[in-house]
């Protein structure tokens, strides 16, 4: 529960490296993911070099930390895994939520950066990676050494947002 409650959206890291071990870690915990009908849609790109982590910055306004980064993760749904055609992105998400929770763990900081919730970013991470059509960019996960900013707990449970048996 600790990674839970420590995990925070990091975007400013150190220029150390992420060793291969805690690489292989984040996408072991991702491919642990629920999914449904087990479809497990998933496929990853990861990106090291320093280059195509700069470019790869730029195809979104909100993807500038991936620049910083030692390693961003890219995830997609593959169309031809599709049991239930439109539970990839939930499939993803957990994948995706896997993967922040195990940085913490790793002591590692990471932001989700969205990609799927635009048409242009879509589009722009599809040409970058010349995604074959039946590949569906769902997400970006800059991951590094945190510079500054810590994973600490701050209390976000708000007894209002809960409901029992009915909304009132």
């Amino acid at each position: 529960m600790q990674e839970i409650f420590n995990r925070r959206s990091i975007r400013k890291f150190t220029t150390d490296a992420v060793e291969q071990e805690k690489i292989d870690k984040l996408l072991r915990a991702a491919m642990q993911a629920p999914s449904a009908a087990n479809q497990q849609p998933w496929e990853f790109i990861v990106i090291q070099d320093k280059e195509n982590l700069k470019k790869l910055s730029e195809v979104s306004p909100y993807a500038k930390p991936v620049a910083g980064s030692a390693v961003t993760i890219a995830l997609f749904g593959n169309e031809k895994e599709f049991k239930v055609p439109k539970g990839w992105e939930e499939d993803m998400g957990a994948a995706s939520q896997n993967i922040l929770l195990e940085a913490v763990h790793l002591g590692l900081g990471a932001v989700w950066l969205g990609v799927a919730t635009s048409n242009e970013v879509t589009d722009h991470v599809r040409s970058f990676f010349q995604l074959p059509d039946h590949i569906k960019p769902f997400g970006l996960i800059a991951i590094g050494y945190p510079d500054g900013q810590k994973n600490e707990f701050t209390e976000r449970y708000k007894e209002e947002r809960v409901h029992y048996e009915k909304w009132s």
